[in-house]
């Protein structure tokens, strides 16, 4: 049973004196100087961050600690000299909240040193950290008004002795004021059930705890004692409590906002929270008779759900220039953001007018909040992304299948043979080593996706799942399987706005693939290239009479479609450089089949080996890839253009084991250098290091290696191979249309084009991968591998071949080389 409080004792009517124009505009200048201090390093350090991230670059994790600490001195000095020159409450007030806000900003900031791969511990760290230093900040602060004498000098003396309003029968607020900050809170997170989507069940938790640490926070920041320098309890003036004390609060959450979540989720809560300032000003109007303040209650409510929103329903790592395209995380997580912007300006306004006039009762304001729960739930469930979308683990095994002896027998039959033993040897391994803990694992009811191309098993499980596994005798390593978080809509289809070619394109020309159909009458024909990629439009007219067809030919582990398809445009605009018709393809007699492992521009280990398994052994719509897979079909050559950094939880060697297998195959593997230059040692996202792939660069018209051409050295083994035209290549979209397009993922499936010309000359080098390799690195024209004038590049990295490889591609002389 609750206690029953006595009436309070109802407040002098004495007001709080305006201060003076001096002070006003000391703190007004501070203001504008704090906002800019704030959200200038916010966002260029986050923009730092995405240049470092897709330019292949090591972020170095000192970068929030520093941009932390130049904020609290560049944003405290000033908010100190605020907290002790004036004699007005309220300014010096303002001045105190600020400083303090910077302080947090400075704690919390630090946390971001922690890897964004670790999100879960991040959470947990923040929760704790916020709470230990709203415990700290509130002792603190105490002993501040404490001090500061019954004799405030803005006259708001309280009855009880103390510097501020507070009911001297520790009653928080008033009856409806509390519902109705939760209301708003509601309200506020209604675009992110809308837009968003969960993590794992324990981020989610974590990230209700974490952002309930920070309400705590803001409630101890902007308490009864900051709201009554700007008259809460006084009816008089509304307008100093609603505009003034609220702007210095917006400008407070601001410096709590820039320190909270990891960064890139920051950006969101930058947008969101400033503007509930004016909201919580309107809660601390007057709410009865006697004039009580309401407290922290309504700050912690409001504020936690506000931080909650971007924290729950947002992965840091997917709020990346990687993703920012198309119409994928970043636009949706700015589209939930101005809506939160909308609708913080609209309650500010609703509730400033509202609530200094007449509060709503407890049970008005407890039946909006019942509405907006049930309302919350159905958008969530309705045009919402209902369910845990939490990232996978990756369990790669220590044994992993023996392939040292199987026989290389040249030729399209010895091919087969070979592929067929491979397939049989790798399930083998898998399904002897993987037993024991598949078991374990549907005892714990714990879901997962076996893979035998690397020995490994795909689970579902947090940091604790993670412990277990590593330590299992027969798991060598256990890896973040980062798995995107489904959109409220598609991303748009990319249609490309070039010109049809009008006859063989300049790259075609270039490489001599042109005199190959026309001098030496090989165009492909006989041979299967094989593509991972975002899809490929099979409607596209210089597609549509190549693909191979059959119920073994496209595999989509992202969506499941039964039939080609492509989104983004680069898998289409790749494979019509590999094998299109009507000028812009090397070998447009050669058929092609697809998989979809890049849907989107993020990717994981998991949905490259989906497709890298499909490639060795296609199986049908819902086979099963360790009983189902077809290895006589796979196709002769890959193409690749793609590459698997740490952020989507790839190791160095993670996929060593799936290359490997290609080469015992005789399954040539062809694979983009990456666009990260003109840095040296670039070459470093899986597959391209590998000895066993051809990796690809990229030259310009001129011949001249392209600065984002991704450069070696590698370590124990010389990259790039090769390179080929990758700057303005003109290939096929969806839809029909075609683009124009920059990049070595245009240089490299004219490669796998090449080995299909060589393959379809000479039948009996299918398979030969190391004579296939002899003869185009033979064969291959000098380029200019020296930096281009006024570039970043200051050295060829040791040497040109780690630059342009053994030169650029030929065609004509590889053809006639491999024997017509």
């Amino acid at each position: 049973m609750q206690p029953v409080y006595p009436p309070a004792p109802p407040l002098p009517p004495s007001t709080v004196p305006p201060p003076g124009p001096l002070p006003v505009v000391a703190a007004v200048l501070v203001g504008c100087w704090t906002v800019a201090a704030v959200l200038l390093p916010q966002l260029v350090s986050w923009i730092a961050e995405q240049i470092l991230l897709a330019s292949g670059l090591h972020q170095p994790v000192w970068i929030w600690p520093v941009v932390s600490l130049v904020t609290v001195v560049a944003v405290g000095v000033p908010a100190l000299l605020l907290a002790l020159l004036p004699r007005s409450g309220a300014v010096r007030a303002t001045g105190r909240a600020w400083l303090a806000g910077a302080v947090a900003l400075g704690v919390l900031g630090l946390l971001r040193m922690i890897p964004a791969v670790h999100h879960e511990a991040y959470l947990a760290a923040l929760a704790l950290v916020a709470a230990l230093t709203a415990v700290v900040a509130a002792r603190l602060l105490r002993a501040d008004t404490t001090t500061a004498g019954t004799g405030g000098r803005d006259g708001t003396t309280a009855p009880d002795g103390r510097d501020g309003i507070t009911a001297p029968d520790g009653r928080d607020g008033t009856a409806g004021v509390t519902p109705l900050a939760v209301a708003a809170g509601l309200v506020l997170l209604l675009p992110w059930l809308w837009l968003g989507a969960l993590g794992g069940l324990l981020e989610t938790v974590l990230a209700a705890l974490a952002a309930t640490a920070v309400g705590v926070l803001a409630g101890v920041l902007l308490d009864v004692e900051f709201w009554a320098r700007f008259g809460a309890g006084r009816p008089t003036r509304p307008a100093l409590l609603v505009l003034g004390g609220g702007a210095v609060a917006g400008v407070t959450l601001l410096l709590l906002a820039a320190g909270t979540g990891h960064s890139g989720a920051q950006l969101a809560m930058l947008l969101t929270l400033p503007p509930v300032g004016f909201v919580l000003g309107a809660l601390q109007a007057p709410t009865d008779p006697d004039g009580r303040p309401t407290g922290r209650a309504p700050v912690r409510w409001l504020v936690g759900l506000g931080v909650f929103g971007p924290l729950a329903f947002t992965d840091p790592e997917e709020v990346t220039l990687l993703l920012s395209t198309t119409r994928d995380v970043p636009f949706w997580v700015m589209v939930a953001a101005g809506a939160g912007l909308v609708v913080a300006l609209v309650l500010s306004v609703g509730y400033g007018v509202l609530l200094p006039r007449r509060v709503p009762g407890r049970r008005f304001a407890t039946a909006a909040v019942v509405v907006l729960l049930v309302a919350g739930t159905l958008v969530y469930a309705g045009p919402g992304q209902p369910g845990l979308h939490g990232e996978r683990l990756l369990v790669v095994l220590r044994q992993q299948a023996d392939l040292r002896d199987v026989p290389a027998t040249p030729g399209a039959a010895g091919r087969d043979a070979r592929v067929r033993e491979v397939y049989r040897r790798l399930v083998d391994t898998a399904d002897r080593t993987q037993a024991d803990l598949r078991r374990e694992l549907d005892r714990l009811r714990l879901a997962h996706t076996p893979y035998y191309l690397v020995n490994a098993i795909e689970v579902d499980g947090g940091p604790a799942v993670r412990a277990w596994l590593s330590g299992r005798p027969e798991v060598d390593r256990v890896l973040v399987s980062q798995r995107l978080r489904p959109l409220p809509a598609p991303a748009g289809t990319s249609r490309g706005d070039a010109a049809g070619p009008t006859g063989p394109e300049w790259n075609i020309r270039m490489i001599g693939a042109d005199r190959v159909w026309s001098e030496l009458d090989v165009d492909g024909s006989g041979i299967t290239v094989g593509s991972s990629d975002s899809g490929v439009d099979a409607g596209h007219p210089t597609l549509a009479a190549g693909f191979r067809g059959g119920d073994d030919s496209w595999y989509d582990p992202w969506e499941g479609s039964r039939s080609p398809r492509d989104r983004s445009g680069h898998g289409t605009h790749t494979m019509g450089s590999a094998v299109g018709r009507d000028g812009i393809g090397v070998a447009p007699g050669a058929n092609w089949t697809g998989c979809v492992n890049l849907d989107r521009n993020l990717g994981n280990p998991a949905h490259y080996l989906d497709c890298l398994q499909f490639m060795l052994a296609p199986f049908p719509p819902g086979g099963d890839p360790f009983t189902d897979g077809r290895p006589e079909r796979a196709p002769h050559v890959l193409t690749n253009s793609w590459g698997c950094p740490t952020i989507e939880g790839c190791d160095p060697q993670v996929l060593r084991p799936a290359t490997a297998a290609f080469d015992a195959a005789g399954v040539f593997v062809v694979a983009a250098a990456g666009n990260t230059g003109p840095y040296c040692a670039s070459i470093d996202d899986p597959p391209a290091p590998y000895a066993d792939v051809l990796t690809v660069g990229a030259v310009d018209r001129s011949r001249r290696v392209t600065d984002f051409s991704s450069r070696g050295p590698v370590p124990g083994v010389a990259k790039p191979d090769l390179v080929a035209p990758g700057a303005g290549v003109r290939s096929a979209m969806p839809g029909g249309g075609y683009s124009v397009l920059d990049g070595t993922s245009m240089a490299t499936p004219q490669v796998a084009g090449v080995v299909a010309l060589m393959w379809s000359a000479n039948p009996a080098l299918v398979g030969d991968l190391d004579g296939t390799r002899r003869i185009l690195r033979e064969t291959a024209t000098p380029v200019d591998a020296s930096p281009a004038p006024g570039g970043e590049a200051t050295s060829t990295c040791g040497g040109a071949a780690n630059v342009a490889g053994a030169g650029l591609v030929d065609a004509y002389d590889a053809v006639r080389s491999a024997g017509v």
